[in-house]
């Protein structure tokens, strides 16, 4: 009889799991706070209670907390209280290595059983460095550095996570944003591009208050019925901007449509075709438009609209008219959302340009992987101005 109730209490636990509401949205919070990140971490979900679920909008967070000492999965609700974290605990799970990007694919299948939705909203919360490793003896590797064992998800990783997620969820991803520095790239949109339908970061590195969840909350519930990925990534860009105004920091943040990135990629190709096609002085005059672009916390990470309409502004011959409005057609549709406080030259997107020869060998084996380099061959054009002359061997020293 025991062994017969247990089965039955299974049933009907797993029939209660699969009739779940289906809402309109889920939005997952895989916040990893096992490093110095951690208060920032509370704060954030305290953001959340104030607006909490809705009718339309389940909000769900996977919280490891460095000074908890532990890792929680919490249904959001809404309270009036900002410094103490009360939304019910779902599952206590101890400790868990946030920076395994197995961890990510087990939270978006657990959520999306226990918390079933028409489209989903991935945000990965942490440290984050762009398409590569920083320096040596840095904090930020990849994205979701977990202090407690040392790991953290390198950019392939990152992007099995998400193919994995969309496997699962049976769909592509509404749309996937990193709450994390300078993860807005051409390269990291282009490993995701068959599991992520809008793509949202930022070019520069975040303050650590990361995104205004309340205003962003309030303003996605605001939004009509049907409301697509885009449209929630244009209220993200538009509040984080917001949430910066009038203060100290120097903020960016967009939105990709990951649907227009083949355009985009084929006009980035004709560029680099053509890029073969230069001599060594115009070689030494593109180093120069490199170096004079926007540059962001991470040096060789350069804003690719500013860093084209330099070259325009530079007129060298061989790059034609037709070359331009190519770029500016695909990436005005690729771009869906850009918004900065302090900087008037960013566009929304980065790319790699290493304007020194080190700088390029340490990662050009990795860039090769990518697949941006094998779509558009920027490989290439990275390689032509980190080894192109600055110009210093034509003057004449006295």
């Amino acid at each position: 009889m025991h062994r017969l109730f247990m089965g039955l209490m299974a049933l009907i636990l797993s029939y209660s799991a699969s009739a779940a509401e289906q809402k309109e949205w889920t939005l997952l919070v895989y916040l990893n706070g096992n490093n110095n990140l951690d208060s920032f971490g509370a704060m954030n979900i305290n953001q959340m209670e104030k607006v909490g679920s809705s009718d339309r909008v389940n909000i769900v967070v996977q919280w490891a907390s460095i000074a908890n000492d532990k890792v929680e999965r919490l249904y959001i609700t809404k309270d009036n209280d900002t410094n103490t974290v009360s939304s019910k605990v779902i599952e206590d799970m101890g400790h868990v290595d946030m920076g395994d990007y197995h961890s990510v694919i087990n939270f978006v299948k657990w959520g999306s059983e226990h918390y079933p939705a028409q489209h989903y909203m991935l945000d990965i919360w942490d440290h984050g460095s762009g398409w590569h490793d920083l320096m040596p003896g840095e904090v930020t590797k990849g994205i979701s550095w977990d202090e407690t064992t040392g790991n953290h998800i390198t950019t392939k990783q990152f992007a099995t996570a998400l193919s994995e997620s969309a496997k699962i969820l049976g769909q592509k991803i509404d749309i996937y944003g990193s709450d994390a520095c300078l993860m807005a790239m051409a390269e990291l949109a282009n490993e995701v591009t068959d599991s992520v339908k809008i793509y949202a970061g930022s070019e520069e590195t975040e303050p650590g208050a990361g995104w205004p969840y309340d205003a962003f909350l309030t303003r996605w519930n605001a939004l009509p019925a049907g409301a697509t990925g885009a449209d929630v990534g244009r209220v993200l860009s538009e509040e984080y901007a917001k949430s910066y105004q009038g203060g100290d920091s120097k903020v960016t943040f967009s939105a990709f449509n990951l649907e227009a990135l083949s355009a985009m990629n084929a006009a980035i190709k004709g560029f680099a075709d053509t890029f073969r096609t230069l001599s060594a002085a115009e070689l030494t005059k593109v180093k120069k438009v490199a170096n004079d672009s926007l540059h962001f916390e991470v040096g060789d990470y350069i804003d690719f609209v500013d860093f084209i309409t330099h070259m325009k502004s530079a007129k060298i011959s061989k790059f034609g008219k037709s070359t331009f409005t190519d770029i500016s057609t695909a990436t005005n549709d690729f771009i869906v959302a850009s918004h900065a406080v302090g900087y008037p030259a960013a566009h929304g997107m980065s790319i790699w340009i290493p304007t020194d020869a080190d700088t390029y060998s340490q990662y050009a084996s990795d860039y090769s992987q990518l697949g941006f380099d094998h779509e558009t061959h920027w490989g290439d054009v990275a390689k032509a101005i980190a080894n192109a002359s600055s110009g210093s061997d034509t003057l004449t020293i006295k």
